[in-house]
């Protein structure tokens, strides 16, 4: 398991190729990245800034990581994700899952970037044409959450992206 947050950008190549070669027994590697839009409910963005909790954001993404863990047979698990001033196309987030076989490996990538995106401390503010705005938590988020049987119930999180 590897969690990194950090400003700068990662090989998402060298990443999954790194993890794939780690161990003869992985059968499958599934991997997420997130990249920044150039337009958000409705409004064009020029830049983001995601802030973050120093020590409490890697604590939490530990946790998410161990849950997912504890749910399926899993390899190797990675998560890498930038805070900082970013700006369209630039890489945000990658999250690379490695299991026996390609099931495990696709439900645990989708439930950790599930869980991230509502219980990790990332705080996220865009840059519009109007000015700076930070980013509510959106509806759609906590949805996904709940499939996995998770409530959302930080209060913490009302910007956390």
């Amino acid at each position: 398991m590897a969690i990194r947050v950090q400003t700068e950008d990662f090989d998402v190549g060298v990443e999954v190729t790194t993890m794939r070669l780690s161990d003869p027994a992985i059968g499958a590697v599934v991997s997420f990245v997130g990249q920044v839009r150039d337009i958000n409910d409705g409004q064009s963005i020029s830049g983001m800034e995601l802030e973050h909790y120093p020590g409490m954001t890697e604590h939490a993404l530990e946790d998410i990581v161990h849950q997912a863990t504890e749910r399926w047979a899993l390899q190797n698990t990675l998560v890498i994700h930038r805070v900082g001033p970013l700006l369209p196309l630039d890489q945000i987030v990658l999250v690379a899952v490695a299991s026996r076989h390609r099931g495990d490996a696709f439900a645990a990538c989708e439930f950790i970037m599930d869980y991230l995106k509502t219980q990790a401390p990332f705080w996220k503010k865009e840059q519009t044409p109007e000015g700076a705005r930070w980013v509510d938590a959106r509806e759609a988020d906590d949805v996904a959450l709940q499939k996995w049987g998770i409530h959302h119930s930080n209060a913490l999180t009302s910007r956390i992206v």
